[in-house]
């Protein structure tokens, strides 16, 4: 074998060796949802009906690094004393289909809603305190002054956009 022939062999498996080792490497957490079917098969055929069918998402929470305090002019505690903390996740989701009795006339004959899991994301509440105190003060020869204390409570954060689909057909 020629060492041209040995050095494109040998970089094509570093490459799938890499490439099978960052799959085997990749965490669960990287996945947005995991799917959660509801086996109903063995029961449509013991029963011989047609059974609805369901299948739901489950979102993996993933938490978020916080934001750092700011130092601001004038204040000795820095703002957020206590951060936030951010939290990536989602609404599980839901897909259902089901027979429908001809109902609506004869091409109408399953019935079916879609709601996907849907990216939620949050923000726990957080504190921002400043002390009684001002920064030293020139003209009162580096001393500081009193005032009087502060506290703040940062609201929590929740936002989502929800989404579903209804549909009326045959054999959706």
């Amino acid at each position: 074998m020629k060492s041209t022939t040995r050095g494109t062999l040998a970089a094509v498996i570093t490459c799938v060796a890499a490439a099978a080792g960052a799959a085997a490497a990749t965490p669960a957490a990287a996945v947005g949802t995991v799917p959660v079917p509801l086996p109903l098969g063995g029961a449509e055929k013991a029963l011989n009906v047609e059974l609805p069918e369901a299948t739901g998402q489950l979102p993996v929470p993933v938490p978020g690094s916080p934001e750092g305090p700011r130092y601001v002019e004038g204040r000795l505690i820095p703002e957020r004393a206590v951060p936030q903390l951010p939290v990536h996740g989602g609404l599980p989701g839901a897909d259902l289909r089901a027979p429908l009795p001809h109902i609506l006339g004869a091409g109408f004959d399953h019935v079916g809603v879609d709601a996907p899991a849907s990216d939620l994301r949050t923000l726990a509440p957080g504190v921002s305190v400043d002390a009684p105190l001002t920064s030293p003060n020139a003209d009162g020869f580096g001393l500081p002054e009193a005032k009087l204390p502060q506290v703040g409570v940062l609201a929590p954060l929740v936002q989502t956009v929800p989404t579903a689909d209804l549909g009326i057909g045959p054999g959706l």
